[in-house]
């Protein structure tokens, strides 16, 4: 026994160093992770901010141009050294405003300038979806889009109607597309899917309550009889529209 004695207490030393790490080290992930305020404290803020915010769109100058806030300016950063004479030319003491579609790219974004020494730092909660789904104003090239009543009349099927309300600039939607489309290929004697696109139809979304994308809405007879969220699986979408069938 006494041959095994010093490998049982190096043993035990390792464990007890790994339990003593994991006690008082900290949690690189949760002291990274940067929750995001409510929709009403951002609206508070921003407004509290006033003239004084730095108020930075984190998409394509292409998105910008369509939707943005007002008093916003594009900020879609190709590379590390754009990104060094970008932030050079904003105030780290104001208070800084950052969207995106939902929190992708103002994620990473608020990060990198946080990491640049901006203190005061906000998220937009669920990005511009939110915004102009609450029913928020934006500035806008787009016109309103598709009317609710043209929209009910589209719905107009002895089909079950599967409407998908997405971007094509939003990576979610992206993932969600070849998905509906299997779906719509395969069941096309029993369903009948609309494609929306979101940001030229803001009226239509705020009207819908459709606060995030993609948003999947499913009718059958004109009522709605189910409503997601996000990249919703194959296999879940089935067992709906198989359900609605009944």
């Amino acid at each position: 026994m006494k041959t095994f004695k010093p490998m049982w207490t190096l043993v035990w030393l390792l464990f007890a160093h790994t339990v003593l790490n994991a006690q008082t080290a900290p949690d690189s992930q949760a002291a990274a992770k940067h929750d995001l305020v409510s929709f009403e404290a951002f609206e508070t803020r921003l407004a509290k901010a006033g003239k004084n915010a730095q108020i930075l769109d984190a998409r394509l100058p292409e998105e910008y141009a369509q939707n943005h806030l007002e008093g916003a300016t594009s900020f879609s950063v190709a590379n590390e050294a754009d990104f060094a004479k970008a932030i050079a030319r904003l105030d780290k003491s104001k208070p800084t405003f950052i969207y995106s579609i939902a929190n992708g790219r103002s994620g990473k974004l608020a990060r990198d300038l946080r990491d640049h020494g901006f203190k005061d730092v906000t998220e937009l909660p669920g990005g511009l979806s939110k915004w102009i789904g609450m029913g928020k104003p934006v500035v806008s090239t787009v016109g309103p889009g598709l009317s609710l009543s043209d929209y009910r009349a589209s719905l107009k099927s002895d089909k079950l109607v599967l409407v998908d309300f997405g971007s094509r600039y939003c990576g979610s939607c992206k993932r969600l597309a070849p998905i509906v489309d299997s779906i719509k290929n395969e069941q096309a004697n029993s369903l009948k899917v609309i494609n929306i696109e979101a940001y030229e139809n803001k009226a239509l979304t705020q009207e819908l309550g459709v606060t995030a994308l993609p948003t999947l809405i499913l009718y059958r007879g004109n009522q709605v009889v189910w409503k997601k969220s996000g990249v919703t699986p194959k296999g879940e979408i089935e067992r709906v529209l198989a359900e609605a069938n009944l």
